[in-house]
C-alpha cells in the first residue's frame, strides 16, 4: 500500500484503485499556505522583542525577509514551509523551452543610472555620459531569473560570473552557461570548468579572438590547415603549480572568497607570478578546446545566441518594471539599492510565474486532446511578456484579494482562434 497526502493507492494484481480521504480543498486547508486578513497579518506577523532581537543577528535582506515568513507562517499553521523560486521551474512548460535538449542559462548586465551619487555608483561615459551609475547582473536559466547583485558600472562583469552561478541556491540549475564577450577573461574557463560548469561564451570577433587565444599541445608548425595555434601550451606551468590552482579552488568552494576578489589580486599580481601565469595556462586549454568547437559547431552558436536573448528579453520586462523616476536609481545606500533590485526581480518573477502557469494549463489541455501541433506551436510563446500585464498604479501586498481563476483564462484561450485559422 502507498499511503500519499490525502488519499491512498491499493494495487491488487492489475487492478489499480484510489481511495480518496480528503478532498483537493480540505488538503489546501489543513497543509497549504494559510491566506491572512489584516487582522492575522497584524497578528502573526508582529515581532515580539525577543523575536526582533533574533532578526537583528541576521545580515541579509533575504535571511530577514525568510525569518519573519517561516516564524509567522509557523504562528498560524504551527507547521514550516518551503518558501522557494522554484515554482515556475516545476511547471509543465519549463522544459519546453530547454535548448538543445537541455537547461541553458546566461548573465548579463542592466546599465541603470545614478539620480543620486553612492559609493557603488561610477561612471560609464558608453552608456550615462557625465552621470554616474551602477548595473544589475542577473543569472537568467529558461527566461526565469534565478540570482542577481548589483556591481558598479566601471567593474568587469567576467569577475562576477562564477559568483553568480555559484551562488544560486535555487532548485534551477543549468548545463550550459554563456555570456556574451564581456563573460570572457583569463580565468573563467579554468575555474567553471573545475566545478563542473559548461562554459559557453559568445565571441564578437572570433576570428580575431582565434588569432590570438587559441594554443596546441605541440607546435604550431606541427598542424596543418587554416586554422593553427599561436603556440604549444607549457604544461610544466600548470604542473608546477597545481597545488596552489587547488588551493585557490578549494577557497571558492568553501565560500571563503569571492571570484571577483581573487581575479583582482591576481591581476595585481607581477607579470610573471608563477601561480597567475599557470592558472592562465590550463583555461588556455579550455577555451582553446571550446574555440574549434563554436567555429565547427553551427548549433552550439545559435544555442548560445538564443540564451542570450532570453537575458535580453528579461532586461526589457525589469526595465518596464522599474519605470519609477524614469528608471534611475534614487537611493543612497547600497543596501537600499540592492532591496531594489530584489524588489524589481520579485514583481518579474510573479509575472513570469503567471505567464508560466496560464501556458501550462493551456499546455496540459492540448496535450489530452492529442493537438500535437498545438503543443510545438507553445513553444514559440515567451514567458517574458506583459502586454496584458497593467504595470502602473499601487502595488498592495497587505490587502486579501480575489484569486485569479486560471480556468475561466484557460477557456478564454481555447476559444481564440489560431493565427493560421485566421487566413482566409
Amino acid at each position: 500500500m502507498h499511503i500519499s497526502q490525502g488519499s491512498s493507492d491499493i494495487s491488487t494484481g492489475s487492478r489499480q484503485q484510489r481511495l480518496k480521504i480528503l478532498s483537493q480543498e480540505e488538503i489546501e486547508d489543513i497543509y497549504g499556505f494559510p491566506h491572512f486578513t489584516d487582522e492575522g497579518r497584524e497578528q502573526y506577523f508582529t515581532l515580539s522583542a525577543t523575536e526582533q532581537e533574533a532578526l537583528n543577528r541576521l545580515k541579509t535582506t533575504k535571511s530577514k525577509t525568510a525569518f519573519i515568513l517561516q516564524l509567522g507562517y509557523f504562528k498560524a499553521r504551527h507547521m514550516f514551509f518551503i518558501f522557494s523560486p522554484n515554482d515556475t521551474a516545476k511547471r509543465p512548460i519549463f522544459h519546453m523551452y530547454d535548448i538543445g535538449g537541455v537547461v541553458h542559462s546566461s548573465s548579463d548586465g542592466q546599465k541603470f543610472e545614478a539620480g543620486i551619487s553612492t559609493i557603488n555608483a561610477r561612471h560609464s561615459p558608453k552608456y550615462f555620459g557625465l552621470k554616474k551609475g551602477v548595473v544589475a547582473y542577473t543569472l537568467v536559466t529558461n527566461h526565469i531569473p534565478v540570482n542577481a547583485r548589483i556591481i558598479g558600472a566601471n567593474e568587469h562583469e567576467s569577475h562576477y560570473v562564477f559568483d553568480i552561478l555559484f551562488n544560486n541556491t535555487s532548485e534551477v540549475q543549468s548545463e550550459i552557461y554563456s555570456t556574451d564577450t564581456h563573460g570572457s577573461n583569463e580565468v573563467n574557463f579554468a575555474i567553471l570548468n573545475m566545478f563542473g560548469y559548461q562554459f559557453a561564451p559568445r565571441y564578437k570577433d572570433i576570428v580575431g579572438t582565434v588569432g590570438t587565444s587559441l594554443y596546441g599541445f605541440q607546435h604550431p608548425s606541427r598542424y596543418d590547415g587554416l586554422i593553427k595555434p599561436v603556440r604549444q601550451l607549457r604544461k610544466t606551468l600548470i604542473v608546477d603549480d597545481w597545488d596552489w590552482i587547488q588551493r585557490i579552488m578549494v577557497s571558492l568552494a568553501l565560500k571563503t572568497t569571492t571570484q571577483s576578489i581573487i581575479t583582482g589580486k591576481l591581476s595585481a599580481y607581477a607579470r610573471k607570478n608563477k601561480t597567475r601565469t599557470a592558472l592562465w595556462e590550463y583555461d588556455n586549454i579550455h577555451r582553446s578546446l571550446y574555440l574549434l568547437r563554436f567555429i565547427d559547431d553551427p548549433p552550439l552558436r545559435r544555442n548560445v545566441q538564443l540564451a542570450l536573448n532570453r537575458g535580453e528579453s528579461y532586461n526589457k520586462l525589469r526595465r518596464a518594471v522599474a519605470f519609477a523616476n524614469f528608471g534611475k536609481l534614487r537611493f543612497k545606500t547600497e543596501h537600499e539599492q540592492q532591496i531594489w533590485q530584489e524588489c524589481s526581480r520579485l514583481i518579474t518573477n510573479c509575472i513570469i510565474h503567471y505567464n508560466a502557469t496560464i501556458l501550462s494549463n493551456l499546455l496540459a489541455h492540448r496535450e489530452s486532446i492529442g493537438d500535437l501541433e498545438g503543443v510545438a506551436q507553445l513553444r514559440k510563446v515567451s514567458l517574458v511578456a506583459w502586454q496584458h500585464i497593467n504595470l502602473h498604479g499601487r502595488y498592495e501586498f497587505t490587502k486579501a484579494q480575489d484569486a485569479i481563476d486560471m480556468e475561466a483564462i484557460l477557456q478564454e484561450l481555447i476559444k481564440k482562434p489560431r493565427p493560421e485559422e485566421l487566413v482566409v
